[in-house]
């Protein structure tokens, strides 16, 4: 009767164009199906319970783990990604247990030190033929590097949200040996924005707590202009302490709603009958109407130019650099100087040391990636 229940209240009210957990192309290695939960409420939990997601709590998403209190890191970022991206489902009739799932996976992959981490591994693996992107590293701690279960490396997620962790897609990527179609789903797209919309406003936060971008200079952007008058029509004026949260939770809204009418509008105008038509069309579904994208384009490029890459923090991207660059180096010569786990993959030949040397430090938060530095270089 609970497995009745629970498969009808999965199935309910979902329209023809959202993916169903009974529908679900299964995992890599098969499982019996819980009495209690769906296929993707179990990945969801997987997820979170794991060490990669623990350790998001200290892993840089704009200023370095330890730097201020109130600071957003990789963690704290991907449970406001997660909660967004639930609203957006919620709201378009999407599988919410499958969107939460790849929301919570989305930044598994990322290195210490954020994106320069990432930057920096890259450079240093091309020359052996090989590459670092996070997304697709994400994908691969799901799938091998997390040590938990006795039959089976990683968390045997489902299909649905392995592929959803794919999020740049190109002619011919597969997954499996089986070629992805060219579009996201609409679960992982409704993530992927949420991912783009949450760190549009949050980082505006971060970036005037830490003085490096400032109320004045935002005030050039149209988005920022409209939501100052938004708020000004409210009755709070600029000077009050509660200004800028309060801007930054109105930007937010205002992304979110914008997403949420334009999709639906989309949705009817395709009048989409199945999950894999959504993902054959010719453009994302999921998306900021024309003006807003042209709104948030323009405070992205700020973004970018006036915070991400902001003169202020070459210093510490020197520092972080050169953190990765030696640790590396030190791995490549000295293995046993890496954990168990990284030990015990590697090959007898040694022709994936590259690789694991790449996976160890990926893994790394930015507080041991410090102390492993202090320890080899500064003992």
């Amino acid at each position: 009767m609970l497995e009745y229940l629970l498969n009808r209240s999965d199935e309910a009210g979902l329209p023809s164009y959202a993916i169903k957990s009974s529908s679900t192309k299964g995992r890599r290695y098969p499982e019996k199906k819980h009495p209690l939960r769906t296929p993707f409420q179990r990945d969801a939990a997987r997820i979170i319970h794991s060490r990669p997601f623990r350790r998001l709590e200290y892993k840089t998403q704009v200023f370095l783990n330890g730097s201020g209190d109130h600071y957003r890191t990789r963690l704290t970022h991907t449970i406001e990604v997660s909660a967004t991206a639930r609203t957006i489902a919620r709201t378009l009739n999407l599988n919410e247990d499958l969107t939460e799932a790849i929301a919570l996976a989305h930044d598994l992959g990322h290195t210490p030190f954020g994106h320069i981490g990432e930057k920096v591994l890259n450079e240093l693996l091309n020359p052996y033929g090989l590459n670092f992107e996070h997304n697709s590293h994400s994908l691969k701690i799901v799938d091998e590097l997390v040590l938990k279960y006795p039959n089976f490396s990683g968390l045997n997620l489902c299909w649905e949200t392995r592929t959803g962790l794919l999020k740049h897609r190109y002619p011919g990527i597969t997954l499996d040996s089986k070629v992805l179609p060219q579009n996201l789903s609409l679960e992982a797209q409704a993530a992927d924005i949420a991912d783009d919309l949450t760190y549009y406003g949050h980082d505006i936060d971060d970036g005037i707590d830490s003085k490096l971008i400032n109320h004045n200079e935002l005030k050039k952007l149209a988005i920022w202009k409209k939501i100052t008058s938004m708020i000004r029509k409210e009755g709070l004026s600029e000077g009050s302490e509660n200004f800028i949260q309060y801007a930054v939770r109105t930007l937010i809204d205002y992304m979110v709603t914008d997403v949420i009418y334009y999709s639906n509008s989309l949705l009817k105008s395709y009048q989409i009958t199945s999950p894999e038509e959504a993902q054959h069309l010719d453009k994302k579904i999921i998306s900021f109407s024309p003006k807003v994208a042209k709104e948030t384009s323009e405070l992205k490029d700020f973004l970018y130019k006036n915070l991400y890459w902001n003169k202020h923090l070459n210093s510490i991207r020197d520092k972080t650099h050169n953190i990765i660059r030696q640790l590396f180096r030190l791995y490549l010569d000295h293995p046993e100087h890496m954990g168990k786990s990284a030990n015990a993959s590697l090959r007898s030949d040694g022709s994936n040391l590259h690789s694991v040397v790449s996976d160890y430090i990926a893994g790394m938060t930015d507080r041991f990636a410090n102390l492993e530095y202090n320890k080899y270089f500064y003992s």
